[in-house]
């Protein structure tokens, strides 16, 4: 279990945090509104009342206990960047920050934050891709065009064995096959796959995107 602390519990960080919980989390809960923290309080670790901006106010917190604070402050850019220099003077090294602009983007990346984020740029991408291709129940991008994608099994390869999968694209991996409660790592060649049958894949995205229609 780590310990995370999600500061501004707007929408988004709120879904964060309890997410968080939800995996089995410890998540400390900051804002500076008195009603959006009691809200809460009853659903994180722990909920405080503080102002981010408050150089005192972050020391007294202890956030340099935690693995990761998350900065998840709505349009005030200028509270979101104090708050970020705050934590890096009391040696806070992962700093994940929402972002809503270009220019906020550039300073984080100049104040050396761990991860920045942009919510509706990142939903955006990920619809247009499900849009794009609607076999695809989910996705997780690695980097340099790498995928781990999930499908499922139409009732047209319901029976089918495996190997016809792989022989579409020997570069695409199956990582796993998921049957109802059952889950089968690395399956073999001879497997034969039953229809609702969730596979989870590894490639690039070409060698996916050739592949994902033919599941169908």
């Amino acid at each position: 279990m780590a310990e995370f602390a999600v500061v501004g519990l707007g929408r988004f960080g709120s879904a964060a945090a309890l997410e968080l919980m939800r995996m089995g989390h410890s998540v400390l809960g900051i804002d500076s509104d008195a009603k959006i923290v009691d809200k809460y309080a009853d659903q994180l670790s722990r909920a405080i009342i503080a102002d981010v901006t408050d150089e005192a106010a972050i020391a007294e917190l202890g956030l340099d206990n935690y693995d990761v604070v998350l900065i998840a402050i709505g349009d005030d850019v200028q509270a979101s960047l104090v708050c970020v220099v705050h934590l890096k003077a009391i040696g806070v090294h992962k700093i994940w920050v929402k972002a809503i602009s270009h220019a906020q983007h550039l300073i984080l990346n100049k104040l050396g934050v761990s991860r920045i984020i942009h919510p509706e740029e990142e939903m955006g991408v990920r619809v247009a891709q499900m849009l794009s291709y609607p076999m695809v129940n989910d996705y997780i991008s690695l980097g340099n065009g790498e995928f781990v994608v999930e499908i499922t099994a139409s009732q047209r390869l319901d029976d089918t064995m495996l190997d016809r999968i792989l022989q579409m694209d020997p570069s695409v991996a199956v990582l796993l096959v998921k049957r109802k409660t059952q889950i089968i790592i690395y399956p073999s060649d001879d497997f034969v796959l039953q229809a609702n049958d969730v596979l989870v894949l590894f490639g690039s995205l070409h060698a996916l995107r050739h592949i994902a229609p033919q599941l169908l």
